[in-house]
């Protein structure tokens, strides 16, 4: 006997066991699991009503709100297509991505009404646009139409390899692509990730990343698996974090490094407002060892890193921790920590490979690109055979980072490959420079790219963001980091600036940097 294997069938399950349980806080409104799923089944009969079947596309835009997580099941369930869109893009970039999935249905926050009427007439194709909170001329209202159909309707038959959902790349040198995930993919990855990471009916879990990256890195399926609290953040602000995780008792949440740097330097009035053994789950981009030490040292908390991306469900990799690991000091625990680690049992092979494709020795220095090959790897990119032949060549994905093997197994990303900086013939890893340059107790945050150099080809250079309050100079960093660098690898220059360009996930856009087309603003 066989089932499809769907995160469809953890919400099964869900309704059966935790029907009084709290399953969304947002804000001032709390709802069970029985609330919450008779939210989701009025919309999805609403849907069907609208003409939405099997294969149809609905487009979200949309901080993260009990409609947005309510989106991720009223669609799937119906057979219909999650397109969950990044609500911190352009209006031109929310025509583009909602044309080219052919989306039937957008919904919207308040937020996004007039850049998404900005372009109403640049996608035809769309049939109804929905009001996620309150009433606006012209759209439908969500909560009337919640209120005005019954929760009956009529369930598809799902297979696992149909698609669950499109999540547009972010689009950062090209246009976005759509990255198409199976039922299956989904499936895997929250198994897996929950083998590893031990959660329960208790915990209670924040949302400070934004639900629309990679699913929430199906943590808006994950929580719900095990009966848990999804805490709904509208803003990752640290102020609201630490005031949220107090008063709602949150036990978990997953952040991206830059904002777990954002909470180490959140003042002391914040800090004292948070328990320790809070558990947080970071990914996104290689954190630094300094920012692990800080957080787990100063705040008692207790982080975990995954690597992967939005093509790999998107998780393939976690640094699991062994019994050996407990017993080393802070730092040295810190910088094993800061590894991406080992594959997660349903990921798939996992390797680093050379120019030829042959796996890099495990000596930690010899750098290749992770690629992998499993079922966590996506369908393909939606309408685009060329691209999905590119990533899928030789029948491995490739990752396009960067990374060493050490003698026990674990992998380190050295960077993105292209942003390696070739000087003079040497390879240098902009993560390793930014990991020494965090362990001055002036800076907060700091990028490192190559510029063009006439003598060397490329040499690093730094922008750097110093703590509130903090000072330092140009020279005072660089003799810092030739006492904890090769001096090839110590910057050129130094920039100082007030903030680093990011994508709304936190990744650091260091393409801005290279080809200062960023409106920096300087200290």
């Amino acid at each position: 006997m066989e089932t499809p294997l769907t995160p469809m069938d953890f919400a099964r399950r869900a309704r059966k066991l935790y029907a009084d349980r709290e399953a969304v806080v947002d804000g001032s409104l709390r709802l069970t699991y029985q609330e919450f799923f008779d939210r989701c089944d009025r919309w999805s009969t609403a849907l069907q009503r609208l003409g939405v079947g099997p294969g149809d596309r609905v487009a979200c835009i949309s901080p993260n709100t009990h409609a947005q997580l309510e989106f991720f099941y009223a669609v799937p369930q119906i057979g219909a297509v999650t397109v969950p869109i990044n609500y911190r893009l352009t209006a031109e970039d929310f025509a583009y991505i909602i044309g080219h999935s052919g989306a039937r249905v957008v919904c919207a926050h308040p937020d996004y009404f007039e850049a998404v009427d900005r372009i109403r007439e640049k996608v035809p194709e769309v049939e109804h646009f929905v009001a996620l909170e309150g009433g606006k001329a012209g759209w439908m209202d969500y909560e009337a139409t919640l209120t005005a159909t019954p929760p009956d309707f009529a369930p598809p038959e799902i297979r696992e390899n149909d698609l669950l959902s499109l999540n547009y790349t972010s689009g950062t040198t090209a246009r976005p692509k759509g990255v198409m995930i199976t039922h299956r993919n989904a499936w895997l990855n929250i198994v897996g990730t929950l083998v590893h990471l031990h959660m329960t009916c208790a915990d209670r879990y924040l949302w400070t990343l934004p639900m629309f990256h990679a699913n929430g890195w199906t943590f808006v399926w994950i929580i719900t698996a095990v009966g848990g609290t999804h805490i709904c953040l509208r803003k990752p602000e640290p102020r609201a974090i630490f005031e949220n995780i107090a008063r709602e008792s949150v036990t978990m949440l997953c952040a991206a490094p830059t904002v777990l740097i954002s909470i180490a330097n959140a003042p002391e009035d914040l800090r004292r407002l948070a328990p320790r053994g809070l558990r947080v789950l970071t990914a996104g981009a290689p954190p630094a060892a300094a920012t692990i030490e800080c957080v787990e040292g100063e705040l008692g908390w207790e982080i975990t890193q995954a690597y992967g991306l939005t093509e790999v469900s998107p998780f393939i990799s976690i640094c699991e921790p062994r019994p050996e690991h407990a017993g080393l000091e802070a730092r040295a625990r810190a910088e094993i920590k800061a590894r991406q680690g080992v594959e997660l049992i349903t990921s798939g092979d996992l390797r680093v490979v050379d120019e030829q494709g042959c796996e890099v020795p495990r000596d930690g220095q010899t750098v290749g690109e992770i690629v992998v090959q499993g079922n966590v790897v996506m369908a393909g990119y939606y309408r685009d055979p060329e691209a999905t032949a590119e990533a899928m060549r030789g029948g491995w994905f490739h990752s396009g980072d960067a990374a060493v093997v050490h003698p026990d197994g674990y992998l380190e990303m050295r960077d993105r490959l292209k942003d390696v900086i070739i000087s003079g013939g040497e390879n240098i890893s902009s993560v390793e420079v930014e990991g020494a340059l965090l362990r001055h107790p002036a800076v907060q945050e700091v990028a490192v790219v190559g510029i063009p150099h006439e003598k060397w080809g490329e040499s690093p250079q730094a922008f750097v963001v110093l703590k509130t309050g903090a000072a330092a100079t140009e020279a005072e960093l660089r003799q810092f980091a030739r006492d904890h660098l090769a001096h090839f690898k110590v910057p050129q220059g130094f920039t100082f600036i007030g903030e680093l360009p990011k994508t709304a996930t936190g990744k650091i856009q260091k393409y801005v940097l290279r080809g200062g087309r960023a409106n920096i603003s300087r200290q």
